[in-house]
């Protein structure tokens, strides 16, 4: 059997497919990945020996030159190309296609395996973008909706208008292009009759709703067996565990202001440093040596010899850091992160920071919680009800679905 994963976005979409993808070749199925042509996503599957095919433009080069929420349109009707132009060479042979990523992008994608009469799934790595009446739905860029509406259905009807209007010609268009009909209401085209949900239950646990079938699989997470670099192994041996600070793909702009105050922060409370360049790529004022700069490293090993990890409330690092049972400060950006933060803060693993731009007094308060003994106990409980299988069963589903 042969199963081609398609996603565009930041490694956080890139990541759960190389577990997926090991997880199905293990079950003897072939599998390839669509994905941005970004250097490290490539070096990241050809580590586990799955072939990447290039899709649209660089997603680092994308994020970081942070286009405005009016070009969103014209952004969408280029994914969906690129995504016709290369899931369709792709998926040529294939039984089954696996889509995520950004909504116009996991459209298109589906809309090669219809074309191509395919088996498909769309799934999901946060629930936020899934309807329910127990929650709001996440606002556009550029697109707020009206203050004076608070009912959940209502405004899970209004993003659904916001959706169809930023990217139904888009896809309409793109589609008529190999002969599909129109699609009249995107969101539900892109997730589905039965969407999948590749998230801990623990951690985020879905609640049930009669509109909408989702199967929850687990986190797709591989175990990492990357030895840390000399140099970061020497610094933690050399003292008590320090505090972890990294933003993942996000590009801030004040990178090293709030790489600053955070490492004064986090010395106030007489800990040392490692701080994570990721996109952002932030410098430090100084060399002193209580902290230590790091590339890319293996987080699961490092997240198990730190005192606290601060962090941007991505998906994964959130999930990484959560079964590592290290407390967490998560300093939100955009898009799923607040929530990611207010399940930190809810679990009492660690505390949401109130806001995307951090400053010493701020991180300082912040730490103050996740430095706790208290809180330290917690995220160890918490640990040991994170599930560890979550992409075998998503790779078994598949297989037994296409069989």
């Amino acid at each position: 059997m042969r199963v081609l994963l398609s996603t565009y976005g930041s490694r956080g979409d890139v990541e759960p497919l190389v577990a997926l993808a090991v997880r199905l070749r293990e079950l003897g199925a072939e599998v390839r990945v669509c994905a941005p042509p970004d250097e490290d996503f490539a070096q990241r599957l050809a580590g586990v020996g799955v072939p990447l095919v290039p899709v649209g433009r660089s997603a680092r080069a994308l994020t970081t030159a942070a286009p405005s929420p009016s070009s969103l349109p014209q952004r969408a009707a280029e994914l969906i190309a690129g995504q016709l132009d290369a899931v369709t060479a792709a998926a040529e042979g294939c039984d089954a296609l696996v889509a995520t990523g950004m909504m116009p992008a996991a459209a298109g994608a589906l809309s090669v395996a219809e074309k191509l009469g395919i088996r498909s799934v769309s799934v999901t790595f946060q629930q936020l973008t899934l309807p329910s009446p127990h929650r709001a739905p996440l606002a556009y860029p550029g697109r707020p909706f009206p203050p004076d509406v608070t009912d959940n259905r209502a405004l899970w009807d209004l993003d659904a208008q916001s959706i169809n209007t930023l990217f139904g010609e888009a896809l309409n268009t793109n589609r008529a292009s190999i002969g599909l009909p129109p699609v009249d209401d995107v969101r539900d085209y892109a997730i589905g009759d039965r969407p999948w949900l590749a998230t801990d239950p623990a951690l985020d646990p879905w609640q049930r709703t009669p509109d909408l079938d989702v199967v929850q699989t687990g986190a797709w997470i591989l175990p990492d067996m990357r030895p840390l670099p000399a140099e970061l192994t020497a610094f933690l041996d050399a003292g008590a565990p320090p505090v972890y600070v990294g933003f993942g793909s996000m590009p801030m702009r004040t990178s090293t202001d709030v790489a600053q105050a955070a490492v004064d922060a986090i010395r106030a409370q007489g800990r040392r440093a490692v701080v994570a360049r990721g996109w952002a790529d932030p410098s430090l004022i100084d060399d002193r040596d209580n902290c230590c700069v790091v590339g890319e490293v293996n987080q699961q090993a490092l997240f198990g010899r730190v005192a606290a990890v601060v962090h941007h409330g991505g998906a994964g690092t959130t999930t990484t850091a959560t079964r590592a049972g290290a407390p967490q400060v998560v300093v939100p950006q955009a898009a799923d992160q607040p929530y990611w933060a207010g399940r930190v803060a809810d679990l009492g693993i660690g505390a949401a920071h109130d806001g995307p731009t951090p400053t010493f007094e701020s991180l300082s308060a912040a730490l103050g919680t996740a430095l706790t003994p208290g809180t330290r106990t917690r995220a160890t409980t918490v640990a040991d009800m994170i599930r560890t299988d979550g992409a075998a069963v998503a790779a078994k589903l598949l297989l037994d679905a296409m069989s």
